[in-house]
């Protein structure tokens, strides 16, 4: 005879236990996502009363981005000097050198050169004031070499021997790398927000990148930077990602300590960009950006700031706050037998977008409001930019705090 039907109860039992360890996972992660980076880490005033400013004739007010004033310009050539800063196509490495902005046979003219301080913070400065950017160099700590830049030297080295990014992959419009990128992002035909997709073997590589104690300190002190240098915008960023993550429990942040919802290591081994912006990203938020690697910063390196007219030496392990997605920025090649990494982190407009429109696309938001509700978006989205600007301090405002 045939056997007895099993019930359904030992079935259900289980699916209600998942059901619930699930419901318990998710309360679990929306309680840990509802206290991370919230409150900006104390505030260190030695930092702006020490520094070095760096002053510059860049009108940041009158910088032209999209214009939704959420991202930034693509990377189209829109001026005569872009073309000539990034003559090569993508997925080349940059051509330009020294000799090339300073000297009898440069050829661009206006550049001011920025040498590196030590532990002294360097603000950039535009026409009116604002700190608009912030190199802050690495903490002054006589280990940090040994402690963190060396280990997450080491840890780049192992990811980039076992990471699988095809060739095509490596050639990208920022140049010949390869980027292995985490955490959470919204834009390039995303439905909604979400989670950075990648293979097996990547997720693995990367999961030991984030877990790594150099990699956390990275994040920790990039954050600390933020929040002491650009406290409102700080603020508004705690803001709109509080909302994010209460909203979307299930994702995670790449660092618990950092502020930023995504990250992307470029493994080398000489990463040099070509001249982009990184237009995707908030227009006036702030990306960091860490060098690592073993390269002379003095003749290899440098960031370029082509809208601000800026060349700034970039030694290995230091760290720079600035709106890449607004401005057009490259680096001086290094050497040959020079080795070269980047470890960033950022946030996408579109995700503050979405969070803005109430948690839904540009679209589905237009067609929810009437002729009059769409005017007065249009007119808040001319001025978007201004406020975002605003957000800025000046050294006066953070002194004075």
């Amino acid at each position: 005879p045939p056997p007895p039907a099993q019930t359904s109860g030992p079935r259900k039992a289980r699916d209600k236990a998942g059901s619930k360890a699930r419901r318990k996972a998710a309360r679990k992660a929306a309680k840990v996502n509802e206290h991370i980076n919230l409150l900006p880490p104390a505030r260190r005033p030695k930092h702006v009363t020490n520094a070095a400013p760096v002053k510059t004739r860049f009108q940041l007010m009158k910088h032209r981005v999209a214009s939704t004033g959420w991202i930034g310009l693509r990377d189209n050539g829109q001026s005569e000097q872009e073309r000539a800063a990034n003559f090569e196509k993508p997925g080349w490495t940059p051509s330009h050198h020294i000799h090339d902005f300073f000297g009898d046979q440069r050829r661009f003219k206006g550049f001011q050169y920025v040498k590196y301080l030590g532990p002294k913070t360097r603000p950039l400065l535009d026409a009116a004031g604002r700190a608009f950017a912030i190199f802050a160099g690495h903490p002054d700590d006589p280990n940090w070499k040994r402690d963190v830049h060396d280990p997450a030297v080491e840890a780049l080295n192992e990811a980039r021997s076992k990471c699988k990014v095809s060739e095509v992959r490596r050639h990208h419009r920022r140049g010949y790398f390869p980027p292995l990128s985490a955490g959470d992002s919204y834009g390039g035909g995303q439905i909604q927000p979400g989670a950075l997709v990648n293979g097996v073997i990547n997720t693995a590589v990367l999961c030991a990148l984030m877990s790594n104690i150099a990699f956390i300190r990275l994040a920790g002190f990039a954050t600390g930077v933020f929040a002491n240098w650009a406290p409102n915008l700080f603020s508004y960023y705690t803001v709109h990602m509080r909302k994010f993550y209460k909203r979307y429990s299930y994702l995670k942040w790449p660092f618990l300590n950092s502020i930023w919802t995504a990250c992307t290591f470029n493994l080398g081994p000489q990463t040099c960009c070509i001249g982009h912006r990184d237009f995707g990203n908030l227009a006036f938020g702030w990306c960091a950006v860490t060098a690592l690697g073993n390269y002379d910063y003095t003749k290899g390196g440098h960031l370029i700031l082509w809208d601000c007219k800026i060349i700034l030496e970039f030694p290995p392990g230091c760290t720079i706050l600035l709106p890449s997605a607004a401005i057009f920025h490259s680096n001086i090649p290094i050497s040959t037998n020079e080795c070269r990494y980047s470890f960033t982190q950022y946030t996408a407009g579109g995700i503050f977008r979405w969070i803005e429109h109430g948690f839904q696309s540009e679209e589905a938001y237009f067609d929810s409001l009437s002729a009059e509700e769409v005017g007065r978006e249009r007119a808040e989205a001319r001025e978007r930019w201004s406020r975002g600007v605003g957000y800025f301090s000046t050294l006066e405002e953070l002194r004075a705090m």
